[in-house]
C-alpha cells in the first residue's frame, strides 16, 4: 500500500485537527462556563484567576436541587430500558432469523416500514395509553413505551442470521430446550451486537427529555436529570453557570460508558458472528 507523502499527511492532519476542534469546542466551552463565576458566565473571555469548582459543589449539594435523586432516577430508567430492550430485541431477532411461521416476512416488512414514521407522531397515542393505564408518575410509564425498538430488532435479526444453524441443530439433538438454546447458544454469540444496542439505548434514554417531562408532573419524585436541569432556566433565573455544571455531570456517565464499551461497540457494528 502506497503511503501518503509529507504534503498529503500534513493536509490530513490539518483537516482532522479542524474537525476535532469543531467537535470538542462546545464541550470545552461548557466545562469552562461551569468553572466561571455567575458574573462571567455569559462572557466570551476566560477569567483564569476566577475559575473554580464552586458551581459543581452547588449543583451536587443544593438542597433545593435534588441532584442525587435526579441522577439515580436517570440511571434506573436508562439501565432498565437498555437491558429490557436488548432482551426483547434478541428474542424477536432470534424468532425472525431462525424460526419459521406464517407471515414472517410480511410482518417483518411491516415493522421495518414503521421506521419511516417520525417518532413524535407516536407520542400522542403513547401518552394517551399511558394515561389510561394510570402510569403517570410511575417507573413503568417512563420505561415500558421505549422497549419496542424496531431498529434494535433489525440489528439483532441481521446478526443472528449469521449464526450457523448447525449450532442450534446440534443443541436440539443434544436435547436442549428452546430456553437453553437461547440462553446458552444464541445470547453468548450475540454479545457484541447486544452490547452495542445496550449502549445506544442507554445513551438515548439518558438524554431523553420530552417523554420524561410529559409523563411526570412537576411534583413527581421520579424526574430524571435532563428534566431536573431545566429548573435552572426557571426557578433559578437562568443560571447558566449552574446549568453547565449540571450538564457536565450529565455527560460524564455517557462518556465513561462509551469509553468502557467502545470495543464491543466497534466489534458489534463492523463484524458478524461465526459463519458456516
Amino acid at each position: 500500500m502506497r503511503r501518503p507523502g509529507p504534503l498529503a499527511t500534513l493536509l490530513i492532519l490539518l483537516v482532522l485537527s479542524v474537525g476535532a476542534f469543531v467537535v470538542l469546542m462546545p464541550f470545552l466551552w461548557m466545562v469552562i462556563t461551569a468553572l466561571k463565576p455567575q458574573s462571567e458566565a455569559l462572557q466570551f473571555t476566560i477569567p483564569w484567576g476566577q475559575l473554580s469548582l464552586d458551581n459543581f459543589r452547588k449543583v451536587a449539594g443544593d438542597p433545593d436541587f435534588p441532584f442525587r435523586q435526579f441522577f439515580s432516577n436517570s440511571l434506573v430508567v436508562s439501565a432498565s430500558s437498555a437491558a429490557l430492550t436488548v432482551l426483547v430485541c434478541t428474542l424477536g431477532g432470534y424468532a425472525f432469523a431462525k424460526k419459521q411461521f406464517a407471515g414472517k416476512n410480511a410482518l417483518f416488512l411491516m415493522l421495518l416500514s414503521s421506521m419511516l414514521v417520525p417518532g413524535m407522531i407516536y407520542m400522542v397515542p403513547q401518552f394517551a395509553l399511558v394515561s389510561r393505564l394510570g402510569w403517570i408518575n410511575t417507573w413503568q410509564g417512563m420505561i415500558v413505551p421505549h422497549l419496542a425498538s424496531v431498529f434494535g430488532l433489525f440489528l439483532l435479526r441481521q446478526y443472528i442470521e449469521t449464526i450457523p444453524s448447525s449450532l442450534i441443530e446440534a443443541a436440539q439433538i443434544d436435547g436442549a430446550s428452546e430456553v437453553q438454546i437461547f440462553t446458552r447458544v444464541v445470547m453468548p454469540l450475540t454479545l457484541p451486537i447486544a452490547a452495542t444496542l445496550f449502549l445506544l439505548t442507554f445513551l438515548s434514554q439518558w438524554s431523553n427529555f420530552l417523554w420524561q417531562l410529559i409523563v411526570n408532573t412537576p411534583d413527581s419524585t421520579l424526574r430524571t436529570l435532563p428534566v431536573g436541569l431545566a429548573l435552572f432556566r426557571g426557578q433559578y433565573g437562568q443560571r447558566w453557570d449552574l446549568l453547565m455544571a449540571g450538564s457536565v455531570f450529565s455527560i460524564l456517565p455517557m462518556a465513561i460508558l462509551f469509553l468502557a464499551a467502545q470495543r464491543f461497540f466497534i466489534e458489534g457494528m463492523t463484524s458478524g458472528a461465526v459463519k458456516e
